[in-house]
């Protein structure tokens, strides 16, 4: 099991599984490595074959369809940054994230041309975790933010 700043030792000691403290490092390694560092290849070691968003649905299910969403973002906001901000809760085979993203609008993104705006998105995930890999997801954006932050909607 992979230690992050902050996280606390003795996890067996607060009612913790290792199944639990697991999934919680698996989603905390898809942001990190796969999309804050940029190694794709954290995706297909991370999403199930048959992963489905079922809020940003890919055009393609499992880590390609995950791939060519982030690619979304990316191609807008190439400065593109996860911070998982809290685990709220993590129980049996789900983990529920509350996060932000950060970057600059240099690219369209949804027809909204290049600003050069820096953005704040606050979201919400519930991740489904099956035999170790992500499976299914469930996702909260504020589209409503990001758009008036990039001046497509008035504030």
């Amino acid at each position: 099991m992979a230690r992050h700043p902050g996280d606390a030792g003795g996890l067996e000691n607060k009612g913790e599984t290792m199944g639990t403290s697991e999934n919680k490092a698996l989603v905390r390694r898809l942001f990190e490595q796969g999309m804050n560092e940029r190694k794709t290849e954290i995706f297909n070691e991370c999403v199930a074959p048959n992963f489905v968003n079922h809020d940003l649905p890919g055009p393609a299910p499992g880590p390609e369809g995950f791939l060519q969403s982030f690619c979304m973002f990316e191609a807008a906001f190439p400065d593109l940054q996860v911070h998982l901000d809290e685990v709220l809760a993590a129980e049996d085979d789900k983990v529920i994230t509350r996060s932000r993203w950060t970057g600059t609008h240099e690219g369209e993104f949804m027809g909204v041309p290049a600003s050069g705006a820096s953005v704040e998105v606050k979201f919400i995930d519930i991740w489904q975790i099956e035999n170790g890999l992500l499976a299914e997801s469930w996702v909260r954006m504020d589209f409503l933010g990001l758009m008036q932050q990039v001046g497509a909607v008035p504030s």
